[in-house]
């Protein structure tokens, strides 16, 4: 056994000891610098084990499409010309004539969610798509049938038959991602197919344009070809769909947005179940309260969603009006218009929820059972009924008003049971106009009552001055939109 020798050190001067004491506090604390710098990175030695691992279950995606031939082309030479019939041989022989149907490829990414093999990708890779084959990790191909379809997240479910089970990842919970994780992307980028890329979460809960969305930010490369690939956390879980860059050239440049697995899932399940999306709806047109709108209402906090309209459905059935502000759905505290709409489109059409509502400087609780967003969306709103006119005209808060009757209704093409103030004139240096009020836009509420002439608003107006506000609301409708404003009523 080899025993520990003991070694005599010099003696040194007090002052040398203390010198090597320092030296030696310092490379403890560059060791503990670098210590904290590897674990604030967190990089993983390799990501080969992940990529091994889901490989099997990615897929590249190719579409055939056939496409009509075109009997639009403008000759060169004009109709009747003594040169048409030349102009005609010369394009035929050299195989520039009219053609016939052509078929058309594209190719995409997606990724198997099932060992009975259903397979998830965009919408935009399969849309219109006459045929479609999936080719597995493996080397084999498969023809797939389209389940459905949801335009609005840009998911689509195939499904393929195999004779054996295939291999497949699972959804992860994406609300659980941090800005900074790792993350891996894999699909068919430029048709270079099964094509591993890695990066960070940049940022989470982006929207591009669509209700629903819910995007995660990642600097992991994508390009065209990798619609539809997962986006995969380092436990090979699916956080994410891999939809759009964002480029001035079309190429990656380490902006990309990946739909979120928790809405993706819930898409995926009713695409399965039922072939198409049930999304619930509430029956509200509203608007985000400002701070402005928020002190005219004697809000304490700019938060919630303001209703500005109540169609025929769900929540005017439940007694919901125009001006209540939406403060929790569910059991949920609303924050703005866009949760609002995303929590209702996840909740189960015909569920009975409690909606809390602000009203009249108090809140109220009032039960709506949802309809179905799908089968209302063409529903149109209905339009105030008619009351008494008052004409006149009068300048105020940066206005020319003057009530609605039939020629201005007729003139700003307004239905004939609307009701209200006309907006005739704005001043361009006055709050209203700051505001995006414009001659032709209409005041049918204010302080959440209605107006039918002058004197109702100049009531208003003194109303909010008595009790202390600064703002005065307004219903505005534009074209039959509606939409709220706060406008200082002044000392």
């Amino acid at each position: 056994m080899t025993q520990a020798r003991a070694v005599s050190l010099p003696l040194r001067s007090p002052r040398t000891d203390l010198r090597t004491l320092f030296l030696a506090l310092i490379a403890t604390v560059a060791l503990m610098f670098q210590s904290v710098a590897a674990e604030a990175r967190g990089a993983p030695e390799t990501f080969a084990d992940l990529a091994e691992k889901v490989s099997p279950a990615v897929v590249n995606i190719t579409t055939t499409t056939v496409v009509e031939a075109s009997t639009d082309q403008q000759p060169i030479v004009p109709e009747g010309s003594p040169f048409e019939d030349f102009f005609r041989d010369f394009m035929d022989r050299n195989g520039q004539g009219p053609r016939g149907p052509r078929r058309s490829q594209a190719l995409g990414s997606g990724f198997v969610i099932s060992e009975d093999g259903y397979i998830v990708t965009n919408n935009h890779v399969i849309e219109g798509a006459d045929e479609i084959e999936i080719e597995f990790f493996e080397g084999f191909t498969l023809p797939a049938k389209l389940i459905g379809t949801d335009p609005k997240t840009d998911i689509a479910v195939l499904k393929v038959e195999s004779d054996k089970p295939l291999k497949f990842v699972p959804f992860g919970d994406s609300d659980a991602a941090r800005v900074g994780d790792w993350v891996m992307a894999m699909g068919n980028p430029l048709g270079q197919g099964f094509s591993v890329s890695a990066g960070i979460v940049s940022q989470r809960g982006r929207a591009l344009s669509g209700a629903y969305d819910d995007y995660i930010q990642t600097d992991a490369a994508i390009n065209r070809g990798n619609s539809g690939g997962p986006l995969f956390n380092m436990d090979g879980q699916v956080i994410g769909v891999n939809t759009a860059i964002l480029s001035p050239n079309g190429g990656s440049i380490g902006i990309g947005f990946s739909m979120a697995s928790n809405v993706v899932s819930k898409v995926v399940d009713q695409l399965k179940e039922f072939g198409e999306t049930r999304r619930g709806w509430l029956g509200v047109r509203i608007q985000d309260v400002t701070d402005d709108v928020a002190e005219a209402m004697g809000l304490d906090v700019a938060k919630g969603a303001l209703v500005t309209d109540v169609p025929e459905g769900p929540s005017k059935e439940a007694g919901i009006e125009s001006g209540d502000v939406i403060l929790s759905f569910d059991g949920k505290d609303v924050t703005d218009t866009r949760e609002l709409v995303r929590t209702v489109g996840e909740t189960e059409v015909g569920k009975a929820v409690r909606v809390v509502v602000f009203r009249d400087g108090k809140t109220q609780t009032l039960m709506v059972t949802l309809g179905r967003r799908e089968d209302a969306e063409n529903t149109a709103f209905p339009e105030d009924q008619p009351s008494a006119e008052v004409p006149e005209t009068m300048q105020m808060m940066g206005m020319t008003l003057q009530p609605l009757d039939d020629t201005l209704r007729e003139q700003l093409g307004v239905s004939a049971g609307t009701d209200g103030l006309a907006v005739v004139e704005v001043d361009e240096t006055s709050e209203a106009y700051t505001k995006g009020l414009r001659a032709g836009d209409v005041i049918t509420e204010a302080g959440q009552q209605k107006v039918t002439n002058l004197s109702d608003l100049q009531a208003r107006v003194d109303e909010a001055k008595e009790a202390g506000r600064k703002t005065v609301l307004l219903l505005v409708r534009r074209a039959g939109e509606p939409r709220f404003v706060a406008l200082g009523v002044g000392e």
